[in-house]
């Protein structure tokens, strides 16, 4: 605060603060994105495949905070781009499943390396912060009450 005695509601309420972290924090990451010729989206499908069973269109669309039709459009990019596939399902034919390619895994290993170092560095600003535990922290609050125990990824 800057003193003021008059202050905004916002400049106190939580999911702002919440919304204004993730976006300066991610800024200074969506920089390396730049650097590399990656986009926001194409970063976030790549990272929610990597390490991953192949995961459906709607799952990607949750995970990377997507409404589905964009995401639709997204993928069908990145298969243009030889950067993922699209794959049957084994239990259910209407379901299309999403997997990294070997050229879209190779696109984004350094990434994920960058992202690890760039989240370590926000770590080290905050020396008396158990990471393990604001992590879950985090976690519980993307649980919605009521739905289970099934988070949204960012």
């Amino acid at each position: 605060m800057d003193g003021r005695t008059n202050s905004r509601f916002v400049d106190d309420y939580l999911l702002y603060l919440l919304a204004r972290a993730s976006h300066t924090l991610s800024a200074e990451f969506h920089a390396t994105l730049r650097r590399a010729g990656v986009s926001v989206p194409v970063w976030r499908v790549l990272a929610t495949l990597s390490g991953s069973t192949p995961e459906t269109v709607t799952g990607l669309a949750e995970a990377c905070l997507l409404q589905q039709p964009t995401m639709t459009k997204l993928l069908d990019r990145m298969v243009r781009d030889g950067l993922v596939q699209r794959l049957p399902d084994a239990r259910d034919r209407r379901v299309v499943r999403i997997e990294a390619t070997e050229r879209g895994q190779a696109l984004v290993q350094d990434l994920l390396v960058a992202a690890r170092h760039h989240e370590a560095q926000v770590l080290a600003r905050f020396p008396d912060m158990d990471p393990a535990a604001f992590k879950q922290l985090l976690r519980a609050m993307m649980t919605r009450p009521g739905r289970g125990r099934r988070a949204v990824a960012a």
